[in-house]
């Protein structure tokens, strides 16, 4: 695995659908960006929150290594999300998470760390789908991800056609998370429905074994 390595967990997202800030809604009595914030830390290494202008979030007291940086560019989506986080980085590797996923597999991103070194990005994909907002990017997309920018193109998938990639099919991920809860994200009353009664059998992350070299060296 890269030594080199930051998380970004991205909270600008206004949660238009929901109604609501999702970064500050809780699940299972904890907060939803803490439990993401909770999984990561066993990492230990530099976490990167990622928040809108004007936004807020609770304090975090229990991990030292936590930033908080502000959206380049106000209301533009993700992709600004992730070059922001990527600019108040120090580190080559960037591994990079929505706030709203509450499910994250810690074998997965281990995994996905550990092939990255070669490649300026690492994205799993699923049935022809890809999870840009569950990837690795290096520093080294920095200037495509300007180029975009700069075009007023916004959209993360037009990434791919300008830098290395390693694709995760899906029989790499099954191996980690068969049920693909690591994607699993809350935009609606029904997704908090049903991440409620997930929480009842997924591991807290404060309960989760730390992430397991040898997991890892399954390729």
């Amino acid at each position: 695995m890269v030594t080199d390595k930051s998380f970004i967990v991205l909270a600008g997202g206004k949660g238009a659908r929901l109604g609501r800030y999702k970064a500050l809604e809780t699940i299972n009595n904890e907060g939803l960006i803490q439990r993401v914030v909770s999984s990561l830390s066993f990492f230990n290494s530099d976490i990167i929150i990622v928040i809108g202008k004007g936004q807020r979030l609770p304090q975090f007291t229990d991990y030292p290594k936590l930033r908080i940086a502000t959206d380049a560019y106000a209301g533009k989506g993700p992709l600004v999300g992730i070059y922001t986080g990527l600019l108040a980085s120090a580190s080559s590797y960037n591994l990079v998470v929505a706030c709203d996923m509450p499910f994250l597999n810690l074998d997965l991103l281990g995994y996905m760390l550990k092939i990255s070194a070669a490649f300026d990005m690492v994205i799993p994909r699923l049935g022809g789908l890809v999870e840009p907002l569950h990837a690795v990017y290096a520093k080294s997309c920095l200037a495509a991800i300007e180029q975009l920018l700069g075009q007023g193109n916004y959209k993360t998938d037009q990434l791919l056609d300008l830098v290395k990639v390693r694709y995760v099919e899906a029989g790499e991920i099954d191996r980690f998370d068969p049920e693909h809860l690591s994607f699993f994200n809350i935009n609606t009353r029904a997704d908090w429905e049903v991440a409620r009664e997930l929480v009842k059998r997924v591991p807290q992350p404060d309960s989760m074994c730390p992430p397991s070299d040898n997991n890892w060296n399954k390729e």
